[in-house]
């Protein structure tokens, strides 16, 4: 059978070694890139078209792309064959030759036809076309470090990659050939066989399969670990935020960690937990996430779902913003619209307005434009200057105390440990001898107020 054959001459692992090569995108570092932005008419989004455009410059510059051109469109409603117009379309093809690009990249996410259909008129197989996904996609294909960052990314890759098979081979219209009837085959029954995409579909289906499992493995092991932590009642506090908002630099100058941090955007893909030992002397856990950005991947959100669910898992949300950025508030309600869509827009959140070293006047006008401070606490910082940061954990400190349950219990005195307890993980206020107990009042963690539930004093 034809397709046996096929499948026999190579390996598995050779296989996927060759698909893997094809799917990512590699850039070399003088490729030269096209920008090609759109906005709906009446359909304007949080960032004008000229910054969407200018982030996308700065995507592609850390992908390795140099920006030589860009055009822009404004239209009713996309060209359902090439997304832009016909004339912005030839304004394209033109630009692309007179300038010498090697890719031209769109700031929406195309469909497979629309791709195919912009290569073609094109008409030159070494220039590539690609989308924001894919771009986004490759660059945290840079930036993945661990098995689990490594795993979810291809399996976006893969996922995202699937239905546009057709641009990813050359051989793809090859045809097994139909061998039913024999070696030579005969009248009647030869046929065309079976294309190498359907194959090839094929096994992609499979590594899917795999890598979801494998990553079911992660989730299982990560919800293994939070249980965990979850006994050791210690709050966790996550930060979350626009990327390259300074969140990682933030956490180690919070916690004294070593952890990556670079000025460029997705420098960090990992979650990274670090202890933060608190004014009060008590301890918290900081958990560094995965930055947001405008138009993520439906892709990565569906892949990173087991680093993302570390956000759900919080106590607290330290929402770092960059003040000094142009776009510091778009960049915010950004941020605060993928919460509410990850379903935590009702935990607790206090705002870092950091970056203060570069922009110190704007950003309290930044924080009135972005939330209302009498409802949620702002602190103006520099994670690179220290400002700000000894006031930013006095006032972590005291937004946990506040959110810790207010009790008075009395412990009998066989029950010492849960004396012990109350005293390593809450805050005691008050303590006294009884005859028949430990007389305590103060404040636990939700997670631990409801073991002290039967000794509760009756009001």
């Amino acid at each position: 059978m034809a397709t046996g054959s096929v499948c026999n001459c190579r390996s598995q692992a050779a296989w996927e070694n060759k698909l893997i090569s094809k799917l990512i995108v590699n850039y070399p570092i003088e490729e030269r890139g096209i920008l090609v932005g759109v906005v709906l008419k009446g359909q304007e989004g949080l960032f004008s078209l000229e910054d969407s455009l200018e982030e996308l410059a700065s995507l592609s510059t850390t992908a390795g792309v140099t920006v030589v051109g860009r055009l822009s469109q404004r239209i009713d409603e996309p060209n359902p064959a090439t997304y832009i117009g016909s004339g912005k379309l030839e304004e394209l093809v033109s630009l692309v030759a007179e300038l010498d690009a090697d890719v031209v990249i769109m700031d929406d996410e195309l469909s497979p036809r629309q791709q195919r259909e912009i290569e073609r008129a094109i008409g030159n197989e070494e220039v590539k076309v690609l989308d924001r996904t894919a771009l986004i996609l490759d660059i945290f294909a840079q930036h993945a470090r661990t098995r689990e960052g490594a795993l979810q990314v291809e399996l976006a890759q893969y996922e995202y990659r699937l239905p546009r098979l057709t641009r990813a081979w050359t051989h793809l219209a090859r045809q097994a050939g139909g061998r039913a009837g024999g070696a030579t085959g005969g009248v009647g029954v030869r046929g065309p066989g079976e294309q190498q995409i359907e194959i090839d579909r094929r096994e992609i289906g499979r590594r899917i399969a795999f890598l979801r499992g494998e990553l079911e493995e992660v989730r299982v092991h990560r919800e293994q670990y939070r249980a965990r932590r979850r006994t050791s009642h210690l709050p966790l506090v996550a930060l979350v935020g626009y990327t390259n908002a300074g969140k990682s630099t933030l956490l180690n100058a919070l916690s004294a960690a070593d952890v990556l941090a670079a000025n460029q955007l997705f420098a960090t893909l990992d979650p990274t937990t670090r202890r933060l030992e608190l004014p009060s002397a008590r301890t918290a856990l900081l958990t560094d996430t995965v930055g947001f950005i405008q138009k993520l991947p439906t892709q990565l959100v569906a892949a990173f779902r087991a680093t993302l669910e570390e956000i759900l898992e919080a106590d607290l949300l330290l929402h770092v913003v960059d003040g000094s950025h142009a776009n510091a508030r778009e960049q915010a309600q950004t941020v605060n619209v993928v919460l509410d869509e990850l379903g935590a827009g009702d935990i607790p959140i206090l705002v870092a307005l950091n970056k203060s070293d570069l922009a110190a006047d704007a950003a309290y006008r930044v924080a009135d434009s972005i939330y209302d401070r009498h409802m949620v606490d702002v602190v103006v910082t520099s994670a690179l200057t220290g400002r700000g940061l000894d006031e930013l954990a006095e006032r972590i400190d005291s937004t946990l105390m506040n959110l810790m349950t207010p009790v008075e219990v009395l412990i009998p005195y066989e029950m010492g440990e849960l004396v012990d307890l109350f005293h390593r993980h809450g805050i005691v206020n008050r303590q006294a001898h009884e005859s028949t107990g430990t007389l305590l009042s103060g404040r636990l963690p939700r997670s631990l107020a409801g073991r002290y539930r039967d000794y509760t004093m009756s009001k």
